[in-house]
Parts: structure tokens; sequence; C-alpha cells
């Protein structure tokens, strides 16, 4: 397996930002990334997948693994569902179109959502009412100090709100995920933009509900080609009961869900909103004007200009409304 030196990684974030990869491979299986591994285990080690959700401020000193591995097979099918394995390089919104194309239902509703099948459990992505850990049995991966396999069941993948074990811990790097899905469907109203955009289509099939996800995320969110970014760049806060009164004696009619117990989730985007901070621009950097979750690069190639510019937006809303912002996005 090559081992490559001093790799731009620019092509390798969806920001655009620029950094320089002290070592950088790209291993096409599973025995060769553990080679990589156990090669590599006294240098510090970046994982990615398509760079969607990080970018870089300054050079890498170690290595940095993109790993290649693909493939998508059926491992079991009964009447009602399927388990089926992707390998963690596969693109994520081509693997839900092949899922939704065998009409198997269960990931429809993140349609779109950029990346690869690799990092989806490690954010544990989620959106239109659906988190891709409802839907995950087993996540295969390498200990990223040994090389050595590791199976995570579903409750060992320890998901939560764009969270996991995978990411609270960064010791394993995931080499294929096993989701089981549905071979029925029906659709069940689980989200407002989703049912207005099929308010005229009460029995939608998947293909469908697909569509009409695509539809929405096309209409409010740029596309990294053109216009650099991340995605959602801030999670929903969730706060305690004494921080939801708080913020509600603040801003009366902040939306509020239940998460668990005294713990509610409220909209980051409403709140930069009431900051007046949708479509602020600061330099080469700002705030998308359709999506207030979403910061985006308008030409530089210096990640500290997004770091600052996010310092910024932080501190309105806690200034204003007592609630801190945490980015979804990782930064290196």
């Amino acid at each position: 397996m090559k081992i490559l030196q001093n790799i731009q990684l620019l092509p390798y974030n969806s920001f655009r930002t620029k950094a320089v990869a002290k070592l950088f491979a790209a291993p096409e299986t599973t025995a060769e990334l553990s080679d990589i591994l156990q090669s590599y285990n006294d240098n510090e080690i970046l994982i990615i997948g398509k760079g969607n959700d990080l970018f870089f401020t300054k050079d890498f000193e170690g290595l940095v693994i993109k790993p290649e591995i693909k493939g998508i097979r059926v491992l079991n099918e009964t009447t009602d569902h399927v388990d089926i394995e992707a390998g963690a390089a596969e693109d994520w919104d081509e693997f839900v179109q092949f899922c939704v194309e065998k009409g198997f239902s269960g990931i429809e509703n993140l349609s779109l959502i950029p990346g690869t099948v690799g990092a989806s459990p490690v954010q544990n992505i989620g959106a239109y009412g659906a988190e891709v850990g409802n839907v995950i049995s087993v996540v295969h991966t390498l200990d990223k100090e040994t090389g050595a396999p590791k199976i995570f069941n579903n409750a060992e993948c320890g998901f939560g709100y764009r969270n996991s074990v995978f990411k609270r811990t960064c010791k394993y790097v995931i080499t294929s995920v096993v989701f089981r899905l549905e071979k029925s469907f029906k659709y069940i109203e689980k989200y407002a933009d989703l049912n207005h955009e099929l308010q005229n289509n009460p029995t939608p099939d998947l293909d469908q509900v697909r569509e009409a996800v695509i539809r929405i995320r096309q209409r409010k969110l740029p596309d990294t080609a053109t216009l650099p970014n991340a995605g959602s760049f801030f999670k929903n806060p969730v706060l305690s009961e004494d921080e939801k009164l708080a913020l509600l004696r603040i801003l009366p009619e902040a939306p509020m869900f239940v998460v668990g117990d005294q713990k509610y989730k409220t909209s980051a985007a409403y709140l930069i909103d009431k900051a007046g901070l949708k479509g602020k621009r600061e330099g080469m950097v700002g705030i998308f004007e359709g999506h207030s979750l979403v910061i985006v690069n308008y030409g530089t190639e210096n990640g500290l200009d997004i770091v600052r510019f996010m310092n910024g937006v932080q501190k309105s809303v806690y200034d204003l409304f007592g609630v801190r912002l945490e980015p979804e996005v990782w930064i290196y």
C-alpha cells in the first residue's frame, strides 16, 4: 500500500480550506487498512470519508487515511425485512437510492445527505424525523491503534443526537455498516416540511418520499461544488428544564421538543434567525440566505476565517438568548 507524502487536503474537505497532510493513504481493502494502522500507529491518524463534515485550520502532521472500501450485499432476507451491508466508502445518497429502488424502506428520509456510508453512524445522521441509528444493526470496525477487527451491535454504538461511540472515542475505523430495512412501506407523518411537500399526496410511495426530500434539500441548501459548506454547521441545542424556561421568557414562541427526562431540543436555525444573522457575511464567510444553519465559504482558503465567523455567531446567540451553539462539524 503506497503512503503518499505532503498531500494538499483542500480537495478532501467540502469547505475547501487549505492544509497539507504529512502522510496520506487510501486503502481499498480491510486488510490494507489494518496493515496501515498497525504500521503507522506511532502517528496521529485522521480518518476521512468525503470530507463533508469537516474542515482544516492548519497542516496535519500525522497520517490522513481515506478508506476506499466499497461493495453492497444482502446478508439476509425475509418476507418482512432485509439485512444489507454496505462498504464504508459507498456514497451515502447512492446507497439510499439503491435501497429505495429495491423497495427497502427506512432511510428514504435521509436522501441527499452528502458523505459516505461509513460516516453515517459516526454522526448518527438524521433528517425529516428519521435517524440512521434506528436502522443500523451492526457496524464493522478496526481498532485505530492495533488494526484488530471489532464488531458493534446497535446498543454498543451508543447512538444519541448527532452522536455515537465512534464520535465520542475516535478509537475505531468503520469498514462497513449493516442496515435492517423493511420490505413494506407506509408513509407516517413525522416532519412538518415533508408533510407540507406531500400535502397533495397523502399516500406517497418510497420513490415519491425520496423525491420530496430531495426537492426540499435542493431548495434550502447550497451545492458544495459551487458554494463550499458543510451542511448544517450547528447542532440543535438540548436544554434543561431551567434553560427551556429561561429561553421561553425571552422567546415565547421558540420551538421545543421533548427528547428525554426534562430535556428539550430547540432550533438552532430559529435562534440564528432571531439574532438577525441569516444572510450575514463577514469577508469571505457568511450564513447562507436560504438556511440559517449553513455557514458558507465565499472564497477563503483559510479555515481560521470560518472559525472566527463561527465564534461570532455563537457569541451573538449566547449574548441574546443565553444558549450555547455547538458545531456539528469537525474542525482540525
